[in-house]
């Protein structure tokens, strides 16, 4: 088991790869009575074209499948999952992204019971015909649910913009047609693909003794019989950047118009771990100095009526595709479009990327970092999705205070390129 001691944050983690492949993180704190762990597949809602293990030719699946076959792991022969954990004191949950599948708990007794129940039920599937039709009308009404979400048709219309060959932009849980196109046997296909344990990671985090915890772990995985690892073939659409649809609309019930601005990173990532972490911290410290709250750009745009309290920005970089959105309620959206691409096309020449703005964010970020992980729930949640190699984050804090304001430059020409913009309107039914 090796041994990782980070002296800034005062934090000791435990990694072991074992025979089968699975990656397992162990995060001790004493000083806490609850215990989180987190179960995670390197599978998510794009990976719908792949070589099915054992097999030599690509296949498709139905859109949403990762999702569907999320929600009917809980459900076993002989009985709902939720319900045992409830018994042995832990509340239980999972949740699908693009690019991640992740079951989890937290507990503040039995913890050792409740890690078994997760890793036992996670790693025994049980599909049968009658069970998927059942949940095909059950997660039918969660689609529908969000299609009348205008947040998240805003979100989905700008990444079928950026997005429009790629699966990126279909929605996590599919539509209600794709999801009636699933059977037990595609499940099965996508299981015994993506549930190896050599595509999972286990991280366990709080009030735990790691020798102990982790003789347990690999006593609970050397009982299981597990078919040797093969490497994962996806395969996804090529897409030019004249695929990239500048502009499109929708009208939903709303009483107030949305707008949001979209960039697609269309220039290569750096291929070295570490200079990728940093192209992504730089890239959330130029956000911040350009449109942060404390921002004269955001002071101007808030004080004119452009945007209000709903404005809001993210940066996403993940396995295959980056990209960055800016968006909220506003009564112009053709205003707000003009006014954000004026500033992010013109960011060499802000006055806000100056040095010492930059050092004042720093400082506000490093903050944030350190409170964050009083929560076990986000260190969890943002040590499996961040993994960059052998750079986590909890090496964060040292890369942060490296980031210098041509880093910050230099991943804005890497992402800002007027030829990779997008803009979506969400306008009032008449």
């Amino acid at each position: 088991m090796e041994k990782q001691i980070y002296q800034t944050i005062n934090e000791t983690l435990y990694k072991e790869v074992l025979p089968n492949g699975l990656t397992v993180y162990l995060l001790p704190k004493d000083d806490y009575h609850k215990t989180y762990g987190l179960f995670s597949t390197n599978y998510g809602s794009i990976d719908n074209t792949f070589v099915p293990r054992g097999g030599s030719d690509y296949i498709t699946v139905p859109d949403g499948i990762a999702h569907f076959l999320e929600h009917k792991m809980f459900e076993k022969e002989d009985g709902d999952v939720f319900q045992k954990f409830g018994e042995q004191g832990a509340s239980a949950n999972a949740f699908t992204s693009f690019t991640r599948t992740s079951y989890l708990f937290s507990t503040t007794d039995q913890l050792e019971l409740n890690l078994q129940t997760l890793l036992d039920f996670v790693q025994d599937p049980y599909f049968t015909e009658k069970s998927v039709q059942k949940e095909q009308g059950i997660i039918g009404q969660e689609i529908q649910m969000y299609q009348d979400d205008p947040n998240w048709q805003q979100f989905f219309g700008i990444l079928k913009n950026m997005y429009p060959k790629h699966p990126l932009h279909i929605d996590i849980a599919g539509t209600v047609e794709s999801i009636a196109d699933i059977t037990a046997e595609d499940l099965y296909t996508c299981y015994n693909t993506f549930y190896h344990p050599s595509n999972m990671t286990l991280f366990v985090v709080g009030n735990l003794e790691p020798e102990l915890l982790m003789a347990f772990i690999r006593d609970n995985q050397a009982e299981k019989e597990f078919s040797a690892p093969e490497a994962i073939q996806r395969k996804f659409p090529e897409e030019a950047t004249e695929d990239i649809v500048p502009f499109s609309e929708q009208t939903m019930p709303i009483t107030i118009p949305k707008a949001v601005v979209g960039i697609k990173g269309i220039a290569p990532l750096p291929e070295d771990d570490r200079e990728r972490l940093i192209f992504k911290i730089s890239i959330d410290l130029l956000l911040q100095l350009l449109v942060g709250s404390t921002s004269q750009n955001y002071l101007r745009l808030y004080n004119s009526g452009i945007i209000d309290d709903s404005f809001g920005y993210d940066a996403s970089l993940d396995r295959g595709f980056y990209f960055v959105d800016f968006g909220g309620d506003t009564e112009d959206p053709e205003r707000f479009a003009e006014e954000m691409t004026k500033i992010l096309l013109n960011f060499e020449n802000d006055p806000e990327l100056s040095e010492e703005n930059l050092a004042l964010l720093k400082k506000r970020m490093l903050g944030k970092y350190f409170q964050s992980l009083n929560a076990l729930e986000y260190v969890a949640n943002q040590f499996t999705q961040s993994l960059y190699g052998k750079w986590t984050l909890f090496d964060m804090p040292e890369l942060i205070q490296e980031v210098q304001l041509e880093d910050v430059l230099s991943a804005g020409k890497r992402l800002i390129k007027e030829e990779a913009f997008s803009r979506f309107y969400m306008r009032k039914e008449d």
